[in-house]
């Protein structure tokens, strides 16, 4: 059966870093953050509850600079992630753009939080490439949880078997794959022919 919905993930598939440590890789240069500092009292701390929308994004930040980095507002951490969060992969949306052509509507399923969520989809405009966004704040479940899936097939009115899904995870690939997904994993330069042949097919 060719599906009739592509799931695709964010970081690591339609944006990609080029630097291997991603947005934070300079920030103690470009901000006087530690990185290590940002991920302990951050992200290790308060990412979870963020992630799964029990907690505000600038809340928790505003919480974690007081401690780590009180030179440094809210607005301008922020800024400077989204900002530097932004490698849209070219390639991948032309190929993404010809299955859209052909009929398959195309979906962001990705671990997000509600605020760069928005950033994504109306600032760097992926609302323009994509039909619709499913992420983990929205949805009170993130990959590879099967809540995850469950809720993007249930806000979907999708079966499973109508789904194709690709992510840079393995594990987030065998999750969707055990709900009955036809899953892929994305590696820079794969094509989705190759990938997911089903959505080649007439």
């Amino acid at each position: 059966m060719k599906p009739v919905a592509l799931m695709v993930d964010v970081d690591g598939v339609v944006v990609r870093h080029p630097h291997p440590l991603g947005w934070s890789a300079h920030i103690e240069q470009e901000l006087g953050i530690p990185r290590a500092a940002l991920q302990a009292a951050f992200f290790q701390r308060h990412w979870d509850d963020i992630i799964h929308g029990r907690a505000a994004l600038r809340d928790r930040l505003e919480e974690a600079l007081r401690e780590i980095a009180p030179h440094v507002r809210c607005d301008q951490l922020i800024d400077h992630w989204f900002e530097g969060d932004a490698h849209l992969d070219e390639a991948l949306l032309a190929q993404l753009a010809a299955v859209r052509a052909a009929g398959v509507s195309l979906h962001l399923a990705t671990v997000q939080e509600h605020e760069r969520a928005a950033h994504l989809w109306n600032t760097l405009g992926l609302r323009d490439h994509f039909d619709d966004m499913h992420y983990a704040a929205q949805l009170g479940a993130s990959k590879p949880s099967p809540g995850f899936y469950l809720a993007v097939e249930t806000r979907t009115s999708l079966a499973p078997e109508a789904i194709a899904f690709i992510d840079d995870s393995q594990r987030n690939v065998e999750a969707a794959l055990a709900r009955g997904w036809t899953a892929a994993l994305w590696t820079p330069g794969a094509t989705l022919r190759d990938l997911i042949p089903e959505l080649s097919h007439p």
